[in-house]
């Protein structure tokens, strides 16, 4: 927890205060100017900065279960639970003291582990399109190597995304829409050059595209939460299904939002719709850094393979943590 402590103490590596604020407890409101020295708008994820609705951050102090408490002692029933990624509260002792033994035995190795391994099986027994599936750190990596593995395997550039829905901060999905009902897309902030969205395509949510075969790949919130959780009409997954098979493209549902949390298959299992690839974030390990891709071999057995071992490497993905989060997390939700 946050506490005063010794402005010389905190000079020096003695200091172990959470957060060392020099002296005395802080205010919410003097956390928060202090951060906008440091961080752009003194928050790392805009919406946090409570702008839009005319308001003042708080600062967390810790958090247990459904409650989370501000540096000024206030506590909170708290209906973010990290945007769904806590599923079973704050802090659960048992993903707690999962992630506490793993650390013991080392955080990152730069190579396979037998955890990372559970992890991957324990995503494919919950998820039938899911047979085989690749880590990385963040959501945001996830659509971004979904959309890469779409282009290609198909060998198209096209990808056609929904207005409303919301894919990372990657620059092909960073789109608004130009004019008309289905057009190529515009960048949709400052820093993303008009090439990068130049072949992507915004259309209306909840309505199925006419599509060619152009088209590399179609990806979408299957349940759209970063609009206010609009849930897809009757027939419109299943259109999007129909409409790729007819020309040949990828479907990709992005189930960082959604994924274990609308069921254990997500909502390709609640709505019946099976997509090509799937996309996870932290959901999958218990709240901490960590994000995957999940596919069926029946798009090209070779091929699809292939792609999928080409992709790179990255020796900072925490599979070793979050594998342990997310299997206490599984055991605890099953008992």
């Amino acid at each position: 927890m946050i506490h005063p402590c010794d402005p010389q103490r905190c000079e020096s590596a003695g200091c172990t205060a959470t957060l060392c604020v020099g002296a005395g407890l802080p205010s919410n409101d003097e956390i928060f100017e202090r951060s906008t020295r440091a961080i752009p708008g003194g928050v790392n994820s805009s919406i946090r900065a409570f702008r839009s609705v005319g308001g003042r951050p708080y600062v967390v102090a810790g958090a247990s279960g459904a409650h989370i408490t501000d540096v000024e002692g206030r506590r909170y029933i708290d209906l973010v639970q990290s945007y769904g990624a806590v599923i079973l509260g704050h802090a659960h002792p048992a993903v707690t003291q999962a992630v506490s033994a793993a650390a013991v035995d080392g955080t990152s190795y730069g190579a396979p582990t037998p955890r990372e391994m559970k992890l991957a099986e324990a995503i494919r027994e919950r998820v039938p399109s899911c047979e085989r599936v690749r880590f990385m750190n963040s959501g945001t990596e996830a659509t971004s190597t979904a959309v890469r593995l779409a282009r290609g395997y198909t060998g198209r550039d096209r990808v056609v995304i929904f207005h409303g829905n919301f894919h990372g901060a990657t620059d092909a999905l960073l789109a608004a829409g130009g004019s008309g009902v289905a057009t190529l897309g515009l960048p949709g902030t400052a820093g993303v050059p008009a090439g990068a969205v130049g072949e992507t395509m915004v259309v209306p949510y909840n309505v199925v595209p006419q599509l060619d075969e152009a088209v590399a790949a179609v990806i979408v919130e299957p349940v759209a939460a970063n609009m206010g959780v609009v849930e897809p009409v009757p027939g419109f997954l299943e259109g999007l299904r129909a409409e790729c098979d007819r020309v040949g493209a990828v479907l990709i549902f992005d189930e960082v939002i959604s994924g274990f949390r609308l069921g254990p298959g997500g909502a390709q299992e609640r709505y019946g719709v099976k997509p090509d690839l799937t996309t996870f974030g932290k959901v999958i390990g218990g709240g901490l850094p960590i994000g995957a891709v999940g596919g069926h071999q029946a798009m090209a057995p070779g091929a699809y393979e292939a792609l999928f071992v080409g992709l790179g490497h990255d020796d900072s993905v925490m599979t070793e943590l979050a594998s342990a989060a997310q299997r206490a997390a599984v055991t605890a939700a099953q008992a």
